[in-house]
């Protein structure tokens, strides 16, 4: 009795270990990653609302830094000097439309992406200490859209060469205050090995219930799987419900709700990958108990399978082929990485070998003929 509860015990604190360990990989990939990050900010980019609140915010900076009606003051006849401030309020709608077309174009979203990969870098650094330099100029990690500015302002023809010409701080998002220094440094710190205590704990908890239940392993190891669609389904449920909640706390006014909710979306899509990936390899552990199960259709497989798992070269040919295409594949965030793909290879190596085993004990290799005197 008492270790049946241990087992239980164990398979929750597993599940919830999941959990945290599913949000610890999203949280500690997006934040000190500049690869992830990049990439999450170009699909962002690729994002209707905000692709609009994109070219709103260049037009605001460019009108702000560039004296419109004074250039088409200039470039109009003196006649029609009277007609350069109508035209500089009419030429700002079609500036947002040339720039949200801009946003589209690869070049401008290079340029985008190369914004983030810098602000990020630099956030990177001040994590890892080295706040130094961030700290003499303001204390402040911003995203700088100065490359972007001027591609606007050149698209629109309305200053040519702005980018020599803007002042330091111009259409620039502000990421991190010096008065947040001190929390992200120790943040960064418990963030990069939480995930792999997370992770770790949560495989030893599974293991060791795994261990304890001699006798029951086939449906422990079935319940192990069950926990990690558990965790998954869990944190799909809470990233849907938080998102409700962050859309309704962000978004101040309703033009505001696409462009926060786009961003929650992207922003979380990794968390769903991870989630996903969770749902998948437990799934594939209950399919793997119940094929070792007494089921008749499972000892049927079995049965079927027993020529070639008895064969090793077949069995493990059969493996590597399709661990080759898995990989080639890439499909979740573990079989893209060279410590997760090594575990989840190794654990694969074992599900086999277990099941080798029992075909052999099951369906005994045939006697071998003994040929006969004439």
């Amino acid at each position: 009795m008492g270790r049946r509860t241990a087992i239980r015990a164990l398979i929750v604190a597993g599940t919830v270990l999941a959990v945290l360990a599913i949000v610890s990989l999203w949280v500690s990939r997006q934040a000190l990653e500049t690869d992830t990050w990049a990439r999450t900010s170009t699909e962002l980019l690729e994002e209707e609302a905000v692709q609009a609140a994109v070219a709103n915010l260049l037009v605001d900076q460019l009108y702000a830094n560039v004296d419109v009606a004074a250039e088409l003051e200039a470039a109009l006849p003196p006649r029609a000097d009277v007609l350069a401030e109508p035209a500089a309020g009419a030429l700002r709608r079609a500036a947002v439309e040339v720039a949200d077309q801009a946003l589209d174009r690869p070049l401008v979203q290079r340029a985008w992406e190369r914004a983030n990969r810098r602000a990020h870098e630099t956030l990177v650094d001040v994590v890892e200490g080295g706040g130094g330099v961030v700290a003499t100029e303001g204390g402040v990690v911003t995203l700088d859209l100065r490359e972007l500015l001027a591609e606007v302002g050149e698209r629109t023809g309305l200053s040519v060469g702005l980018a020599d010409r803007l002042p330091e701080g111009t259409a620039t998002i502000e990421i991190l205050r010096a008065d947040q220094l001190s929390a992200v440094q120790t943040g960064g710190r418990l963030l990069r090995p939480l995930a792999f205590v997370l992770t770790a704990a949560m495989l030893a908890c599974l293991g060791a219930a795994v261990w304890l239940a001699r006798g029951r392993r086939r449906e422990t190891v079935r319940a192990a799987g069950f926990a990690l669609v558990a965790a998954g389904l869990v944190t799909l449920v809470v990233r849907e419900l938080l998102g409700g909640v962050v859309v309704d706390e962000l978004a101040v006014t309703a033009a505001n709700e696409p462009v926060v909710t786009a961003v929650w979306g992207v922003g979380t899509s990794l968390l769903a990958d991870i989630a996903w990936a969770s749902i998948a390899y437990g799934i594939l552990i209950v399919a793997g108990a119940w094929l070792a199960g007494p089921a008749r259709w499972a000892v049927e497989i079995r049965r079927t399978l027993a020529p070639y798992l008895a064969d090793p070269w077949v069995t493990y040919g059969v493996v590597a082929a399709v661990v080759v295409l898995v990989l080639l594949w890439g499909p979740t965030e573990g079989t893209r990485r060279v410590l997760p793909t090594l575990v989840l290879l190794a654990l694969l190596v074992a599900g086999v070998e277990t099941l080798r085993r029992q075909v052999r004990r099951e369906v005994p290799a045939p006697e071998p003929r003994v040929p006969e005197h004439a």
